[in-house]
């Protein structure tokens, strides 16, 4: 399981033109699950995510977690993360979860992670797009063990 997460100011996800999630400040979180993982690396990277320190403090130092600045979560299921372009210049996806499995898993990172924190999504499977106002920029990959 791999996260990208994007520290924002304030992001949005459309589907056909229609916004279905915004959040002002907090983490745009990109999800990708591969073939093999489980409830066990949902927990982890939940975890993991909710006490991630980039926020900054009093002093600029990023020692805050979302959980101390309050800010919420816009989730975005993203099958590409697990795109191999090891063989040639057309990303093969083999690694990714097959999208029912997928399914099931994201919702249930979803569900998880709103336990500590207020959550936006995209819609799974749709073409979407996303907006984001970058905080710093600050881009941080995380991923099961």
């Amino acid at each position: 399981m791999r996260l990208l997460v994007q520290r924002s100011l304030n992001s949005s996800v459309s589907v056909d033109d229609k916004v279905v999630g915004k959040i002002d400040s907090g983490l745009v979180v990109f999800v990708g699950f591969k073939v093999d993982d489980k409830e066990s690396d949902v927990d982890y990277l939940v975890n993991k995510l909710v006490n991630l320190r980039i926020f900054d403090d009093l002093n600029g130092v990023m020692n805050k977690s979302i959980l101390d600045v309050g800010g919420k979560v816009l989730s975005i299921s993203q099958f590409t993360l697990y795109a191999d372009t090891k063989k040639g210049n057309r990303p093969s996806y083999i690694n990714s979860m097959k999208q029912e499995d997928a399914s099931l898993m994201y919702d249930m990172f979803n569900e998880k992670l709103r336990k500590y924190v207020s959550v936006e999504t995209g819609i799974f499977r749709s073409d979407m797009s996303v907006n984001i106002t970058n905080d710093g920029p600050v881009t941080i990959l995380l991923e099961s063990r």
